[in-house]
């Protein structure tokens, strides 16, 4: 058995992109997303300045929406792409528009991912394209289907046509040899998604994976899950492909069951959930001829229990059927670090419009103020990137 640590305390390969201005930038934003008063006038100034169109645009492209985001379109990316690249980290283009529930808005974004998958056909820098369900169906539609209610003729209608998109992007993600992810949303639409994910992997992952659904290892019955859907794909020659991540509605899970008065889909503590994301990673592992894995996550020591049981199994860190990722302009340290160690690593760069890609920004620095120990890493490995380039 060989030891493969990777040292994620590396901060000259972890912020090597990074110049002096944008390290700063960087120390400042972190340092502000750390203070949870701070995030949430922030938050509430910033609605209210989009709201009543106040010129901050320009303030947000260059603070914010530059650290977190690639940029406004597909092609304005691509220096973030490139340069990435060249140090060995890949990019999964993702376009975070939130919030639109219109047959028109579905029916653009089913042509945008078409265009994503041409254009990631177009660089090798780019094995996968990304989307929510709710990017292309209405999510009380997912939420009458995963409960089991009956739909209208009209609401057939519109599930077939959910169901068509999802086809027509896998397809043609089959076709360009481009993997698809589909991201993981609320648990009470969650069902919907998945027994169409199931169908889609039947149909695109006989072969090799084209189709990876996404488990969120805060709910304390995806493994079970996991076992189940991999029983039913042994038996009918298919692949499964899974992201795995630790999940992104806890807030909004609990409050809704509390309401509702059932059990939490929510693992009761912490640990619970690390246990469930460690049990899953290494069943996906142990399973590797038949699942192939994107491990997003943020945490270095399920990502070090990753690179230990790859080791144990024998399996090369480039192998193509196991990837990390990290959101961009977080996590610099296990990106480039796993990277420089030769291990497949892909940075999730949102992109889109300003005001439109406002919503996901004001979530992740949510997200960031909620989980301290994660921003608190991110200063200090800033702060000693900062001491290093001086000495």
């Amino acid at each position: 058995m060989t030891d493969l640590k990777v040292d994620f305390s590396n901060t000259e390969v972890a912020f090597h992109l990074k110049s002096d201005a944008e390290l700063e930038r960087a120390y400042f934003l972190f340092k502000m997303i750390s203070n949870e008063p701070l995030v949430r006038i922030g938050t509430a100034a910033t609605h209210f300045a989009l709201k009543t169109h106040l010129p901050v645009e320009g303030l947000i492209r260059a603070t914010v929406f530059d650290h977190f985001c690639g940029g406004v379109n597909a092609d304005d990316c691509i220096p973030k792409i490139d340069q990435m690249y060249n140090s060995g980290v890949y990019s999964v283009l993702d376009y975070s528009v939130e919030g639109k529930q219109e047959e028109s808005q579905f029916e653009r974004i089913l042509n945008q991912m078409c265009t994503l998958v041409d254009f990631a056909d177009e660089k090798e820098a780019m094995p996968f394209a990304v989307f929510k369900p709710t990017a292309v169906g209405r999510f009380e539609l997912y939420e009458k289907v995963s409960a089991s209610i009956s739909l209208t003729p009209e609401e057939q209608k519109e599930w077939e046509r959910v169901q068509e998109r999802f086809h027509k992007i896998c397809s043609y993600g089959l076709e360009k040899n481009i993997a698809i992810l589909i991201d993981a949303e609320e648990s009470w639409m969650q069902t919907a998604a998945d027994d169409l994910l199931i169908e889609l992997m039947r149909t695109y992952n006989k072969e090799k994976v084209i189709v990876y659904n996404t488990l969120q290892a805060y709910r304390w019955d995806r493994l079970d899950y996991l076992k189940q859907v991999h029983q039913k794909a042994q038996e009918e020659g298919f692949k499964l492909g899974f992201k795995l991540v630790r999940g992104a509605y806890m807030e909004k899970e609990r409050t809704r069951a509390q309401q509702q008065n059932y059990t939490s889909p929510i693992c009761v503590t912490k640990a619970a959930s690390d246990l469930q994301f460690d049990d899953c990673l290494r069943y996906m592992l142990e399973n590797i001829n038949t699942i192939s894995v994107f491990f997003g996550t943020h945490n270095e020591r399920s990502t070090q229990l990753a690179l230990q049981l790859m080791s144990d199994y024998n399996i090369k860190p480039n192998d193509n059927r196991i990837w990390f990722g990290q959101l961009f302009g977080m996590s610099d340290h296990i990106s480039f670090n796993l990277a420089n160690a030769g291990y497949n690593v892909a940075k999730y760069l949102p992109f889109g419009p300003v005001r439109d890609v406002m919503p996901y920004l004001i979530r992740r620095a949510e997200e960031n103020t909620s989980v301290a120990g994660q921003t608190n890493r991110e200063l200090s490995l800033i702060s000693l990137e900062k001491k290093r380039r001086k000495a």
